[in-house]
């Protein structure tokens, strides 16, 4: 599966924004201890994604009725979807200048996840940084996936392979609008129009 830059310039995918804010002072808390604890890019990238999987538990899963939909937010808090989560992981990789995109996988509901391109690589390798119950089979590897879910083409389930450096606008939308999580499962979107894997 070849998954395709929405922006050709890598440094898009390095960018803060409001929702990505690598700058904001809670992200860079969390930067400056992981990278102290992991100076080589490689174990930093991996225990940004243990911390993000295992530190910022999935709201779903644990009942919790708060939306975060900013990177600093999601840290702070301790909590997310699985786009948040997203948010949280690539905010801490692209403080570390890390190239990370958003992507999706289409199921009942979008999915959520990254793609890292880490040095010396010239491909996107995507990381599923869900984690709990649901997302137990995810792991980080430099090499290749190990995603939470596997989608299936038979159930009409979908890889899309656009890399995005902000969040989709639908999901930025569902997120916002959202009054608490049980809202919000109400809002989330069910297809993204782009290039998606046959």
């Amino acid at each position: 599966m070849r998954l395709i830059q929405q922006d050709p310039d890598l440094s898009a995918y390095l960018a803060a924004d409001e929702v990505i804010d690598h700058d904001h002072a809670q992200v860079r808390r969390v930067v400056n201890r992981l990278a102290i604890r992991h100076p080589d890019v490689y174990e930093y990238a991996e225990a940004a994604f243990n911390f993000v999987r295992d530190e910022i538990p999935h709201s779903m899963d644990t009942g919790d009725p708060r939306v975060t939909w900013r990177a600093s937010d999601a840290i702070a808090r301790r909590t997310g979807i699985c786009y948040a989560k997203a948010h949280a992981l690539a905010a801490l990789l692209r403080a570390r200048s890390i190239p990370t995109a958003l992507c999706y996988q289409g199921f009942p509901v979008i999915h959520g996840l990254v793609a890292v391109r880490l040095p010396g690589r010239e491909d996107w390798i995507r990381q599923d940084p869900r984690g709990g119950e649901a997302g137990r089979a995810a792991r980080f590897d430099g090499e290749r996936e190990h995603l939470a879910f596997t989608t299936r083409p038979e159930a009409g389930e979908r890889d899309y392979l656009e890399l995005y450096a902000a969040p989709h606008p639908a999901v930025l939308h569902a997120l916002r609008t959202a009054r608490d999580r049980a809202h919000l499962e109400t809002l989330l979107p069910q297809s993204l129009k782009g290039p998606a894997a046959a």
